[in-house]
């Protein structure tokens, strides 16, 4: 096995299947970033649905200028459409550091905060996203992820149809429920 076989080999058996995981989870991801994301871990934070990063964390693409390879763990994926193809492809290829603030700017992550309120802010944005219809979060992630391949009539009979699965689910009744008693909904997963 030659050494690019074994790096392949590695994707195909290891971080793939878990990158692949991630994405088909049914429950939202929050992703705190605290010091350098780099290479791989670019990806990983970017496989999260909210990404919030302290002010001093930097995300860098090192892989093309220091490795000779392509970014991976769903970088390619994730960065045009987050950034856009100039901004993806100068990142991918000249390796520079992207301050958290400035990832926040472009849209890159949710959020910046200071140092040490990251921790606090992640928990929170988990703990309130938990007490939500999560599996729903779950469709709202694919709904916008097939935005990009549908025209916008295959993306409304995307949305009808998805609709009218969760119509179905206790989890509607709950929040119509509430919303007419003014109440705080209760949702089942």
């Amino acid at each position: 096995m030659t050494i690019g076989q074994g790096v392949a080999h590695g994707m195909t058996v290891g971080f793939n299947p878990m990158m692949r995981e991630l994405y088909e989870l049914q429950k939202p991801i929050v992703a705190a970033v605290n010091g350098v994301a780099a290479g791989g871990g670019v990806g990983l934070a970017l496989a999260a649905d909210i990404v919030i990063a302290a002010k001093s964390a930097n995300f860098i693409q090192v892989f093309g200028p220091k490795l000779g390879l392509i970014p991976d763990l769903g970088c390619t994926w994730h960065l045009p459409r987050l950034v856009g193809r100039a901004r993806a492809l100068g990142l991918a290829m000249l390796g520079d550091k992207l301050p958290a603030e400035t990832a926040a700017e472009w849209g890159l992550i949710w959020k910046c905060v200071d140092d040490a309120a990251l921790m606090d802010e992640a928990r929170g944005l988990a703990a309130k996203l938990a007490k939500g219809p999560t599996g729903t979060f779950g469709q709202i992630r694919k709904a916008i992820d097939s935005a990009g391949n549908n025209d916008y009539a295959a993306q409304l009979d995307y949305e009808r149809d998805v609709q009218g699965m969760l119509g179905d689910h206790p989890n509607f009744a709950a929040g119509v429920k509430a919303f007419l008693t003014k109440k705080e909904p209760e949702f089942t997963a």
